[in-house]
């Protein structure tokens, strides 16, 4: 804590520690060494090629080697995928599975499979898409179609996304499929074509998708280069913003001000003018509650009563705002004050302004473990094969295995029963508890997200405290006051953060867990449910908010004074509502700041990237990528540039939010004595007429 008695060689509460809340350091740690069991357990049974390829209906693979349906030298006609369109009758529904079937390449004509029959070569064609089992088989046309071992007819198709799907086409306005506009479906029946486009629709997305996609790509292969200059331009502008701030931050703030009051008094004149020029016209007198609800709102402005209302209402507000800068004058000096010694605590720690880039790279780890992880663990289930049939058949849905199902009762007892690939999944113990694994993963995610967040807060907080506890600024800070911090906060604070970071990530998973729940009864007709879910949702919304406000000063005051996390949230909780008004002034006066910062930067080259990238500046016109989409380096840049000065701000109000709960607690536990000096910088002395009696100033 603060000495008791000044000695010129202490450097501030912040080194005056020791390990906090270890129980909760043994639990992240013994909840690491399980996610990481999980994700070895994932690796092991998972196959990410059930995301990725292709499979028939047997749950096979298309088209890789070392499978059954290794097809081909050479992608991308290996092993491909067709699914026969053949009409299902309503009257089977189990024949509505679809069956997939790995060939060599997409069928190009048109042909049934009894017309095939008669023709030695068409159906040898023809067999290229049939079952394995049909190749050597011996059964008649019908009962080939009703085992369905073949397709009942054949369209011309292409492949798409390693898969075979109709080739549609239109003609001045004609939907045609391989030059024709009707098809043989097998039946004897002929269809129009328009019958297969509902089912291409998806397919027609996805290749627009791709070649849009293309197209995107091509933009930036051409102007990768002038993405990146735009972003360092981004990052200069916002480095010189913050350094600004030392000297602009008062004029901006009270600029800003004079502004907001000029124009509610220009309101103000505005509606007066407006009341008195309705005096004596015809139905302006009319009274609003006499007129009622009007869809035209343009009729209310016929009304003197309408702009009264007005003029009120802005009166009210300009005597509120002027009363309020009579009366937070002082406040708003202290949070001027503040933001201009931040700027200088910034730039006496500049590696804070690269320490995001730590945390950003670290929340990138988080991400990829949890979704490789999560592919893993939804691509770890077995493929399940079930009997299907269409007559009646005890065996029904029942699973089954494909190499003994021909010997089996079942095709005994159900001579049309077939053994096909249902789904993925599992019957062992593993396979059973794969929903609370998916569960367990979420949780570490956002668990070990939020640490790595809190670690980037106290880390900064630790840094820029040790700026205002050095008495002598900056002579009394140490060598590198950021990794001063993060060692700090590994070593003495793990379990704090973890604790912090647990109680976030156990709100933001029952989030999780409402929106799912939401989302699955959106078709319910339950009112009472989801009125109850909504209200819910609210205020789980609103403690998440609160618990990240919390979490945020707690880990300062951890910073400041190495206290466990209970008592850091406790101190810093009831701190601030000790100084409630200070607090609201300083959080308006930095949102305006980064508001105005961020509107800047982003606009300015925003603007810049637009006319460049248009072509529309002379000097520099022939120097200007040739593009598919502008929009495309203009959108990113724009991205880029507003994630650049979010994380340059976000560094900045870590500081000022830093420096204000040091000032806060300067001003309680110090008296400017010779035993308790402040610590604050000789401006803030000076707005707040303090004085170090018996010290040299800082």
């Amino acid at each position: 804590g603060t000495p008791q008695k000044y000695d010129p060689t202490f450097k501030g509460p912040i080194y005056d520690r020791g390990c906090t809340d270890i129980v909760c350091c043994v639990l992240l740690v013994v909840a690491i060494v399980g996610y990481v069991v999980v994700g070895v357990v994932a690796w092991t049974h998972g196959d990410p090629r059930k995301v990725i390829h292709p499979t028939d209906s047997r749950g096979q693979f298309c088209g890789q080697q070392g499978t059954p349906n290794e097809y081909g030298p050479a992608p991308p006609h290996r092993g491909i995928p067709w699914i026969p369109p053949g009409i299902p009758s309503p009257a089977t529904p189990s024949v509505c599975s679809p069956i997939q079937i790995c060939v060599s390449k997409c069928p190009d004509q048109y042909m049934t499979y009894l017309t095939a029959h008669g023709n030695p070569a068409a159906l040898e064609y023809y067999r290229n898409f049939c079952t394995p089992e049909s190749k050597n088989s011996r059964k008649a046309p019908l009962e080939v179609l009703k085992d369905r071992e073949c397709p009942a007819m054949l369209i011309p198709s292409i492949p798409l996304a390693r898969r075979c799907l109709p080739a549609i086409q239109a003609k001045k306005g004609v939907i045609m499929v391989g030059n024709k506009t009707t098809y043989d479906d097998g039946r004897g029946h002929h269809r129009n074509v328009t019958e297969l486009l509902e089912g291409a629709k998806k397919a027609n997305v996805v290749l627009e998708t791709r070649q849009l996609a293309m197209k995107i790509f091509e933009d930036y292969t051409v102007s990768w280069y002038w993405i990146i200059i735009g972003l360092v331009i981004a990052m200069v502008a916002s480095l010189i913003f913050i350094v600004l701030l030392r000297f602009l931050a008062g004029i901006m703030v009270w600029v800003m001000i004079v502004m907001v009051i000029l124009v509610l008094g220009y309101g103000i004149f505005h509606c007066y003018m407006e009341y008195a020029k309705l005096k004596g016209e015809a139905g302006s007198d009319v009274s609003l509650v006499d007129l009622g609800f009007q869809t035209d709102l343009r009729v209310y402005l016929h009304l003197r009563q309408t702009w009264l209302a007005f003029l009120i209402i802005l009166c009210v507000l300009e005597l509120v705002i002027v009363l309020l800068l009579i009366f937070l004058r002082k406040r708003i000096l202290i949070a001027i004050a503040l933001i201009k010694e931040a700027s200088r605590a910034v730039g006496h720690v500049m590696s804070s302004l690269l320490f995001p880039l730590c945390t950003f790279f670290l929340l990138c780890l988080c991400i990829a473990y949890w979704a490789s992880t999560a592919v893993f663990l939804s691509t770890s289930n077995e493929a399940v094969y079930k009997v299907f049939n269409e007559s009646a058949c005890p065996f029904s849905g029942q699973t089954c295995k494909p190499e003994t199902f021909n010997t089996s009762n079942v095709t005994r007892l159900c001579p049309d029963a077939q053994c096909l690939f249902a789904f993925y999944g599992g019957e062992t113990a593993y396979h059973k508890y794969l929903i609370v694994l998916q569960f367990f993963n979420v949780f570490m995610f956002f668990w070990l997200a939020n640490f790595v967040i809190a670690l980037g807060q106290v880390t900064l907080a630790g840094a820029f405290a040790s700026y205002y506890w050095a008495f002598k600024k900056p002579d009394d800070m140490p060598a590198f006051p950021l990794f001063s911090a993060f060692g700090r906060a590994l070593r003495y604070h793990t379990g704090s953060l973890a604790f912090g970071s647990l109680v976030l990530a156990i709100v933001q998973v029952i989030r999780v867990t409402l929106e799912y729940l939401d989302h699955r009864l959106k078709a319910a007709e339950n009112k009472f449910a989801k009125f109850l879910l909504s209200c819910l949702k609210c205020c789980f919304w609103c403690l998440e908010k609160f618990i990240k406000f919390l979490n945020r000063n707690a880990y300062i005051m951890i910073a400041i004074y190495g206290t466990n996390f209970c008592t850091s949230a406790r101190n810093a909780f009831f701190l601030l509502m000790r100084n409630i008004i200070r607090v609201a002034v300083l959080d308006k006066v930095t949102d305006f700041l980064f508001f105005l910062g961020k509107l800047l930067i982003v606009g300015s080259v925003g603007i810049l990237a637009f006319f460049f990238f248009t072509q529309r500046i002379k000097l520099v016109q022939d120097t200007a990528p040739p593009l598919n989409y502008y929009w495309v380096p203009i959108l990113t840049v724009i991205v880029g540039s507003y994630l650049i000065a979010h994380g340059f701000f976000s560094v900045y109000g870590m500081c000022v939010d830093t420096l204000f709960l040091c000032f806060l607690e300067d001003l309680e536990r110090n008296d400017g004595s010779a035993d308790k000096p402040y610590f604050m910088s000789q401006n803030l002395r000076k707005l707040l007429k303090k004085t170090n009696k018996g010290q040299p100033d800082a």
